[in-house]
């Protein structure tokens, strides 16, 4: 299910430099979604937006604004020693300093896609209905991202059942000779779309299934403006896609091993 602004300027040309607070927005009604279907405390401030996990999911940090106050950062601050697993923050304006905390630093380019016609995708890709699609989407996610806090899977947990009831929330697989080999998340919020979880299982790297899930899930967003936060091996493929770079978003996370 998707949800759309009746607002004409929301779905017309959307300056760049809007790109950071519209993902900001997005990746808050994403892990906002997810933490309530896994059962998790959700913090909302003015200034971020915390999903606060198990053991395993951990402690995820959405910073919505470019100027928290000393408040904030307290909370914040305080939310993050008391995690009870891995802590990721995602800054997309690149302006709230979480070194105290003992986490490493790295940046990604926000990117946008402004309206425009979209391809069609050269393998099916289906909109995930069935309990046994999202399943392979979420082993797909979980082996393409190295997400070893998932390891061993347990069904259900990185994207929970509920997960694609939720408004504006879909979940993609694309079909390699009818095998799942590719996955990705679009999230659609007041007029405005953005991707989350783009990813290829190991053995159908290098054949097209990168593209093909964009181009899938990308159909029903090709009128409104999309954002997403791109790795460098992702980048040139969503540029090839029509996306451009806006600006560089800040992400913490734990120190490496």
């Amino acid at each position: 299910m998707t949800t759309r602004s009746t607002s004409a300027d929301r779905t017309g040309s959307v300056a760049l430099a809007q790109a950071p607070r519209l993902q900001a927005r997005n990746s808050a009604v994403l892990w906002t979604a997810t933490g309530r279907c896994r059962g998790h405390e959700v913090v909302r401030r003015r200034g971020f937006v915390a999903v606060d996990g198990d053991e395993r999911a951990g402690l995820r940090i959405l910073i919505q604004e470019p100027d928290l106050d000393p408040g904030e950062v307290d909370e914040l601050s305080e939310l993050v020693r008391r995690a009870a697993g891995p802590v990721y923050a995602e800054d997309p304006f690149g302006s709230t300093d979480l070194s105290h905390l003992g986490l490493r630093d790295w940046q990604m380019p926000v990117m946008l896609r402004t309206p425009g016609p979209v391809g069609e995708p050269a393998l099916d890709v289906i909109r995930v209905r069935r309990p046994e699609d999202l399943q392979a989407a979420e082993r797909i996610v979980i082996e393409g991202f190295e997400l070893d806090g998932f390891t061993p899977h347990r069904p259900g947990e990185l994207f929970p059942a509920t997960l694609i009831e939720q408004p504006g929330v879909d979940v993609f697989l694309a079909l390699h000779d009818g095998v799942p080999a590719g996955a990705a998340v679009s999230v659609v919020d007041d007029g405005i779309g953005s991707h989350y979880w783009v990813g290829t299982s190991s053995a159908f790297r290098s054949r097209g299934v990168g593209r093909a899930v964009m181009l899938g899930s990308l159909a029903h967003l090709a009128d409104l403006p999309v954002t997403l936060t791109a790795s460098k091996l992702g980048r040139p493929l969503y540029e090839s896609l029509g996306y451009t770079v806006a600006a560089p978003s800040t992400w913490w996370g734990p120190p490496l091993p």
